[in-house]
């Protein structure tokens, strides 16, 4: 079965283009594009994507605010932000938004579908620009705060860990010597503990809180 994806962005040449570039592709499936991102969780729910890609600057919403309404009701979407944008400020907001990844538009059709089958296994797919960014600004930030308890068993620590060191779900499974619904269970949980709602806001926590 392949993996419902959808667009949110205004430049109609783009989602023309996105189409095509997965109209043939065997895992993935472009089943909408959308102009704007108004009434945004009830668009993703009624063509049932499994991951989003989403513009920043989006009229008359910013895809960041749209975010945070996907994250309040639709915690497994997995959503990537798709922009022109590679500044700290919209890259920082994104991310605490709870973005999954974060994708600059001059990407290749096939860097494209690399990053969301990334996505889809658990990574965190960022442009290699940005990847380095992401690295620098929270070193330069290194704003760290007392963790609390969050009683992690030591198996949620480690499974946390990897998550840190950019280990996909299907990697975790097999350095831990565990199914990977297993896994998904214990990063369910994690998540859970952490009030979090998805892998790269459990990652931030995780290195500023220096849980790990």
């Amino acid at each position: 079965m392949k993996t419902r994806i959808c667009l949110f962005d205004d430049n109609k040449e783009i989602r023309n283009s996105m189409s095509l570039i997965f109209e043939m592709d065997k895992e993935i499936e472009l089943v909408d594009a959308f102009e704007n991102c108004e009434e945004v969780v009830r668009k993703i729910k009624a063509c049932d994507a499994k991951v989003v890609i989403m513009d920043i600057e989006i009229p008359p919403k910013s895809g960041i605010e749209a975010v945070k309404e996907i994250r309040k009701e639709l915690k497994d979407v997995i959503v990537i932000m798709f922009t022109v944008f590679d500044d700290d400020e919209r890259l920082f907001e994104s991310i605490c938004a709870g973005a999954d990844g974060y994708l600059i538009k001059s990407i290749s059709s096939n860097g494209m579908k690399m990053a969301i089958k990334e996505a889809i296994t658990g990574g965190a797919p960022m442009s290699p620009p940005i990847a380095r960014r992401v690295l620098k600004l929270f070193q330069e930030k290194n704003q760290i705060i007392k963790a609390p308890n969050y009683e992690l068993t030591p198996r949620e620590l480690e499974i946390l860990k990897h998550l840190t060191q950019g280990l996909s779900y299907k990697m975790i499974a097999d350095v831990c010597h565990i199914s990977f619904e297993t896994t998904r269970s214990h990063i369910k949980n994690v998540y859970g503990k952490l009030q979090v709602a998805s892998m790269t806001e459990a990652v931030i926590k995780a290195i500023n809180e220096k849980i790990v």
